[in-house]
């Protein structure tokens, strides 16, 4: 059985992608297996990045929309002793944000982009407030990535803030209706990135998936 798991502090920033041009370019030159980490603004998507990848990989902020670029890093990870690499992609927060409506329009220009670009070498990494999982917001996401032609881990993140049963059972009749709807869910993640509850599992389930994709021409 092959062993995957990130390596913590190799994340290398390597570029902004800013406009739809940047994207394209960079899809016709580069291909090797990724993970692209988004979800609605403020949700902690940066948080649970440092978390896997080492600290002060992505900045983070408590204003929504501090993301405005995807922004491209080259990471490592082990597979049976040897040392592979793949990237991450870190895309701005969908939702609400404090920007102006010009660069809402470009966000939404070149997010588009970036998923017409995706093929199955690449995993999208859903990541949702477990405290308040699929808003409006996360529905529209999912509407509008058509997620039936991508591959799709939904990481609920926040979940030690989860203090009443009765906030557990409503994640837990989410996640149902979910798994019911998108097929292309491959797998559901419970975690914390502050009290790094669960975090290794999504670890190894991260580096098993670039493994498996590695063998892809």
């Amino acid at each position: 059985m092959q062993n995957a798991i990130l390596q913590r502090g190799s994340a290398k920033f390597l570029r902004a992608l800013n406009n739809k041009k940047d994207v394209q370019a960079w899809f016709a030159d580069h291909n090797a297996v990724a993970f692209a980490m988004v979800g609605r603004s403020n949700v902690g998507k940066s948080s649970l990045i440092n978390k896997l990848l080492g600290a002060k990989t992505a900045k983070t902020s408590k204003t929504p929309g501090r993301t405005q670029a995807i922004n491209v890093f080259e990471v490592e990870y082990l597979c049976n002793d040897e040392i592979k690499k793949a990237y991450m992609y870190d895309l701005p927060g969908y939702g609400f944000a404090k920007v102006s409506k010009e660069m809402i329009r470009n966000w939404q220009e070149l997010i588009n982009e970036f998923f017409l670009s995706l093929n199955e070498k690449i995993l999208v990494c859903n990541i949702q407030d477990a405290r308040h999982p699929y808003q409006k917001s996360d529905q529209e996401f999912y509407n509008y990535i058509d997620p039936r032609s991508i591959n799709i881990f939904l990481i609920f993140n926040k979940v030690d803030k989860l203090k009443k049963q009765k906030e557990r059972a409503a994640l837990n009749k989410v996640k149902k209706e979910i798994m019911k709807e998108f097929k292309a869910v491959m797998q559901i993640h419970y975690v914390s990135a502050e009290s790094g509850e669960k975090c290794e599992e999504l670890e190894y389930a991260l580096g098993s998936f670039l493994i498996q994709r590695s063998v892809i021409a």
